[in-house]
């Protein structure tokens, strides 16, 4: 019996950061609202059911205008999973938070955007990455 197997490549559209932060998430969201007036606001978790291996629940705030989409993503699974690396981006594990931008026309550029968010006491660490390098890019296409 013959096999087929799918290969599709992703294209992502967007900026990543990654956020070093011990806070709260919902504080961290309250944090990030006030600095760079947004409105941050929970979503329902999103849930990846990888088979046979575990489940991903990973906690989702969005803000959404007519310019721009902004997400706050834990890295981590919020439930205990059984998988080995509960992770939404595995590749940057290292970072707590991740935070993705869509047509980031009216937001600061990325330079001062890293910046704003060095100064907040909250966070410890921001860095960017481009997306399409990581190997687990497709976990962050919704």
């Amino acid at each position: 019996m013959k096999t087929f197997t799918l290969d599709v490549d992703y294209s992502c559209d967007f900026d990543l950061f990654g956020l070093v932060s011990s806070t709260r998430e919902h504080t961290l969201a309250w944090v990030l609202n006030r600095a760079l007036h947004l409105r941050l606001v929970k979503q329902p978790d999103l849930m990846y059911d990888l088979l046979h291996k575990g489940r991903l629940v990973i906690s989702n705030y969005l803000h959404a205008t007519e310019y721009h989409t902004l997400r706050l993503l834990r890295n981590r699974s919020v439930d205990p999973s059984a998988l080995k690396k509960p992770f939404l981006a595995p590749d940057i594990k290292e970072y707590d938070y991740l935070l993705q931008i869509n047509n980031g026309a009216g937001l600061p550029p990325a330079e001062e955007l890293i910046q704003q968010l060095t100064a907040l006491p909250q966070v410890q660490l921001v860095s960017q990455f481009d997306p399409n390098d990581l190997k687990f890019k497709e976990n962050l296409l919704f």
